[in-house]
């Protein structure tokens, strides 16, 4: 344990990730499942956390309703100890808010309580949340000081780039702040270079940063160069998480080979494919080993059906045992599934399988889809 600020708090991640797997001795790239609405359930997170990734990340959770006590938020705090190491996002524009929420989470238990700095939805930024608070950075800082100050648990957050293209560009004082933290630097620097060690100085122990702007939404390709200048400024000592458009093994073994990252954020190249981190993870380090039914190397189609048809039956559960709902829960990731990506003559057969409102009849057209384009 090290001491931040005067908290007990968790190593890098890297440390624990190399500890975790008795791997000190060798380079370790930490591999996060995102927090997505509508996703990152109990059910998709610990397939991932079974196929390797070394943390999850729950659905952004509203500070406002937590405090008020709304049943569908404060569901989204249930975690399991399986899926640990775990953490619970939280997004608001209100300083004390945000404050009470965290202290709400705590009771939880999450191993981090992450901050949503990031999320460019109307419904979100719109309202000065999320991502909008990239143009409010000393209501950010002072967000991000009134949660580390109420909670034990480390604080982590997730932001963009910036607002717009003007921030991708260096400038003097960037932020437009003028405190002693940030005075005295000269010269031009990136807004998200100093809006990291701005949200450093306010005690955030990681910090992810997604590789668009809030104004390109998730247009166009994500850039890790200003990623890359974040994680290799030297004042920069919190580790430095990347994300956007890290969609197979190569980019993953690229970005941490090119840009020096902690970890990378892998968010919708997992709908329908929680494997992909055992993917990667072989990639990474060719003595990882093959994980159930060879995930990572040679995981057939047979194989991949079969994860698919066990996060619906953990959807089902996870619904309340309501059979239509939890199949309609699951059907964004079968719909979206690599396995069934170029199929040939596959356009009815997928018609059928978005249709399909009983799990005997997914299952069945799954098997049907093995048996006439798979390897068995």
């Amino acid at each position: 344990m090290n001491e931040v600020n005067g908290l007990s708090v968790k190593r890098s991640v890297s440390e624990t990730v190399c500890q975790s797997e008795g791997r000190s001795n060798k380079p370790c790239h930490g591999l996060y499942l995102a927090p997505m609405e509508d996703v990152t359930d109990p059910a998709f997170r610990m397939l991932c956390k079974r196929y390797g990734a070394d943390r999850v990340y729950t659905e952004f959770v509203n500070a406002d309703a937590l405090v008020r006590d709304i049943a569908s938020t404060t569901r989204k705090l249930t975690i399991h100890d399986a899926e640990r190491p775990v953490a619970i996002q939280i997004y608001g524009r209100e300083p004390e808010a945000m404050a009470d929420a965290a202290r709400i989470v705590e009771t939880a238990k999450p191993d981090f309580i992450d901050i949503n700095f990031g999320c460019p939805v109307k419904k979100v930024a719109g309202k000065g949340a999320g991502a909008g608070l990239l143009r409010d950075v000393p209501k950010m800082l002072e967000i991000a000081k009134a949660v580390v100050n109420a909670v034990h648990t480390p604080v982590t957050a997730k932001t963009r780039l910036g607002w717009d293209e003007a921030d991708l560009l260096p400038r003097v004082n960037p932020l437009g702040l003028n405190t002693p933290s940030l005075e005295g630097r000269g010269g031009e620097g990136f807004f998200i270079v100093e809006l990291a060690l701005a949200l450093q100085d306010c005690g955030i122990q990681e910090l992810a940063i997604h590789g668009r702007t809030r104004s390109q939404m998730y247009r166009g390709e994500a850039d890790w160069t200003l990623i890359g200048e974040v994680k290799n400024n030297p004042r920069i000592h919190i580790p430095i998480i990347g994300n956007g458009d890290v969609c197979t093994p190569e980019r993953a073994k690229e970005c941490f080979d090119r840009y020096g990252v902690d970890a990378i954020m892998i968010g919708r190249a997992t709908f329908g494919a929680p494997w992909l981190f055992a993917e990667m993870k072989a990639a990474l380090d060719p003595s990882f080993p093959p994980l159930r039914g060879g995930a990572g190397r040679g995981f057939s189609m047979s194989d991949k059906v079969a994860v698919l048809k066990e996060h619906v039956l953990s959807a089902i559960t996870w619904c309340g045992n309501d059979e239509r709902k939890g199949i309609l829960h699951s059907r964004r990731h079968f719909a979206a599934s690599p396995v069934f990506k170029g199929l040939p003559d596959f356009k009815q057969t997928r018609i059928a399988l978005l249709r399909a409102d009983t799990k005997e009849e997914v299952f069945a057209i799954m098997d049907s889809i093995v048996a006439q384009w798979g390897n068995g």
